[in-house]
């Protein structure tokens, strides 16, 4: 196993563990970030926002110094069944006693102007907003191999 490697599983092992809200209802799992390349200049998140309490919640917003922007965004069939990516203006919707899957080819993190590349091994921090669950801090291991299908 090279060092790289062995460094990859560490960081995705350690950072298996989920994030929570302080109040405990909203819980964060099996967050991945992933680039085209080394040189990209945008990037996306994903991961599935679970939702333990007895009322809905709303991500608004996601912060990190990762990028210039850092939007939330989903992807939407047009007119011509052509897939554009818009940003997401009210936030997504996380139901009491459910979850919201931020995956590929639908709900996402895009970050736009990225102030560093996004490595495999490395960790993007990030804040995102809950309309009642506040701040939850995450660090989102970079998983540029990971393959659809799998979150």
């Amino acid at each position: 196993m090279s060092r790289k490697t062995a460094r990859a599983a560490f960081a995705a092992g350690f950072l298996a563990f989920p994030a929570f809200a302080m109040d405990g209802s909203i819980m964060v799992e099996d967050p991945y970030a992933r680039s085209a390349s080394p040189a990209a200049k945008a990037g996306a998140a994903f991961m599935l926002i679970v939702n333990n309490g007895d009322s809905d919640d709303r991500l608004l917003s996601v912060a990190s110094d990762a990028a210039q922007h850092v939007a939330l965004h989903t992807h939407v069939s047009d007119a011509n069944g052509v897939m554009r990516m818009i940003a997401v203006e009210d936030g997504i919707l996380v139901p009491a006693h459910s979850m919201a899957e931020l995956k590929r080819g639908g709900d996402h993190v895009m970050f736009m102007g990225l102030t560093r590349p996004f490595l495999e091994g490395e960790t993007i921090p990030v804040v995102l907003t809950f309309e009642k669950a506040g701040e939850v801090a995450v660090d989102i291991p970079v998983e540029p191999e990971r393959r659809p299908g799998t979150n």
